[in-house]
């Protein structure tokens, strides 16, 4: 029987691998002996898997799972979630931002009658642009949101296998999981934690970051539909009411508008409106298109030590 699982997906992480397992191993250890550290390589493109396979040979807790190709962070979590045997799941990330040592304050909570117990970040080691745009995602996100999602809070986190097993369940593609975790609702408890530096390698690219927030509002909110809905009554209330002016300055004046830069600057406002509309209803139906095609969220290529 397992206690405690770790799930911990892995990208490019070749130089964390070693100081990860050194701070984690007796983490879990001093919680319980029944345990395992399932990493999920996400079609890593360095040595990432091959040191994996040298910490294994040392600790048979280990688990791997290797992807076909890189997913995204999302389905390796799906994926570690899935195959996971414990009753308490931790989930974090492998570049010591999540630190270890934070694991047992959240496990006595865990244990306590919580079934989730989510970090909740302080003290960030980004730059001041990065931490107010991470600062204003989750402040918006819980606006827009049709219920209140916690502040600063990521995939760091205990769950109960019962919550697993839900968040496994659901069939939806571009899952945000921290708005899920939220959104399935049980017994929670936010734990504070000062989030660490990064301990080696890049950061996540801000192509990944901006998917991963229009993930979080799409799937959450029906706000940019409505805006866009908005955006089109007062373009067409300011039409109108410019065209009304037009005609009663000429009929009553005899003053007309001359010359195309009146008209250009209508026609390109116009325009951009439309396109903008049509941006925010295209991002929903691309995710309705991504889900009628029913592809696998991830495909696994080896799996070793399950």
């Amino acid at each position: 029987m397992v206690r405690l699982s770790a799930i911990i997906p892995i990208y490019n992480e070749e130089r964390n691998i070693r100081e990860l397992y050194r701070r984690l191993k007796p983490v879990l250890r001093s919680i319980s002996k029944n345990h395992e550290i399932i990493f999920i390589d996400d079609g890593s493109v360095d040595d990432t898997l091959a040191n994996l396979k040298n910490v294994r040979k040392k600790d048979k807790k280990i688990k791997i799972i290797s992807m076909s190709r890189n997913f995204g962070h999302m389905p390796a979590i799906n994926a570690g979630l899935t195959l996971a045997r414990g009753d308490k799941i931790i989930i974090m990330d492998g570049d010591l931002q999540d630190p270890p040592e934070v694991i047992p304050k959240m496990y006595t909570e865990a244990i306590k009658g919580f079934d989730v117990v989510y970090g909740i970040k302080k003290d960030r080691k980004e730059n001041f642009v990065m931490r107010f745009l991470f600062s204003l995602f989750y402040r918006l996100l819980n606006k827009v949101s049709s219920y209140k999602m916690p502040f600063d809070t990521g995939t760091f986190s205990i769950i109960d296998k019962n919550v697993a097993k839900i968040l496994v369940d659901i069939p939806e593609k571009n899952k945000y999981f921290s708005g899920l975790r939220a959104w399935a609702g049980f017994k929670q408890r936010g734990i504070i934690y000062k989030r660490g530096a990064r301990f080696s390698g890049k950061p996540a690219t801000i192509k990944r970051l901006v998917k991963l927030a229009l993930d979080g509002i799409i799937s959450f909110s029906y706000l940019p539909l409505k805006l866009a809905s908005f955006m089109g009554f007062i373009t067409a209330t300011t039409a109108f009411a410019f065209i009304v002016i037009v005609i009663f300055l000429r009929i009553f004046f005899g003053f007309g508008l001359i010359g195309w830069a009146s008209t250009l600057s209508a026609i390109l406002l116009l325009g951009g409106i439309q396109l903008i509309t049509l941006g925010i209803i295209g991002e929903y139906l691309a995710r309705i298109y991504d889900q009628s095609k029913g592809r696998p969220e991830y495909i696994i290529s080896e799996k070793i030590g399950f």
